[in-house]
């Protein structure tokens, strides 16, 4: 892998200099560290374009949230990887929605992160497993009251069982393989409910159903660690 020029975000000095020692042998070079969002953003509209952030969204809240999105927007391709101390599956879902790519916790291995970052450049959205557990669950919701069918954008049963293979992170060819149709049924299926649901691709899709009362329905598997975003 290339070279990876990374804005590293966090309050705390001494752990981002940390972080920027513990990565030089590896290809993330950090080439930026603000201590916070709003400075982050100052940056890359002065024209300091990063292909990778590292952030820790201190306090978490609707602020924070409104400040990735701007970040978000700014940064095009360039992916967002949101790395606290706080196992918290509310932020999980609060910054999934603002656009991070994935969701790490300070206290995993060094080997771990680099590859979680690995992954995360090659297209994945990573976060804990049982995190995404917790939210499968219903537990971490905000919305504990389960939607009734007829609300449901009108759906219909094959584009339900499809949004609940990707609450389980499943690929196109599983989910074929499991509903035993071709891939191009299951893409034709998954156009029809992104358009239903107004969301642009199938991670937005399972945030959609997480938040509107699918998270309880029966039948969805544990998800995976990594859920490809396309």
């Amino acid at each position: 892998m290339d070279a990876v020029k990374v804005f590293l975000i966090d309050p705390n000095k001494l752990f981002r200099e940390g972080l920027k020692r513990l990565l030089e042998e590896s290809p993330f070079l950090v080439v930026a560290e603000p201590s916070g969002l709003r400075d982050a953003i100052t940056l890359v509209q002065q024209g300091t374009q990063p292909q990778m952030v590292i952030l820790d969204p201190a306090g978490g809240g609707p602020d924070e949230a409104d400040s990735m999105r701007r970040l978000r927007q700014l940064l095009g391709g360039a992916p967002m990887v949101v790395l606290t101390g706080d196992l918290c599956p509310e932020r999980l879902s609060l910054v999934l929605e603002a656009g991070a790519d994935a969701y790490l916790v300070k206290d995993l291995s060094s080997d771990a992160l680099i590859q979680s970052l690995r992954l995360v450049m090659l297209g994945e959205k990573v976060f804990p497993s049982h995190l995404a557990a917790l939210l499968i669950s219903g537990r971490a919701g905000r919305n504990d009251s389960p939607v009734p069918s007829g609300a449901r954008k009108g759906l219909s049963q094959r584009e339900v069982q499809i949004l609940r293979h990707l609450l389980s992170g499943d690929s196109n060819k599983m989910i074929a393989n499991q509903l035993n149709i071709t891939e191009a049924t299951v893409k034709v299926h998954l156009k029809s409910l992104l358009r239903k649901i107004n969301a642009s691709n199938r991670t937005q899709a399972a945030i959609w159903a997480l938040n509107n009362g699918f998270a309880g329905d029966q039948g969805v598997a544990e998800p995976s660690t990594a859920v490809r975003a396309g």
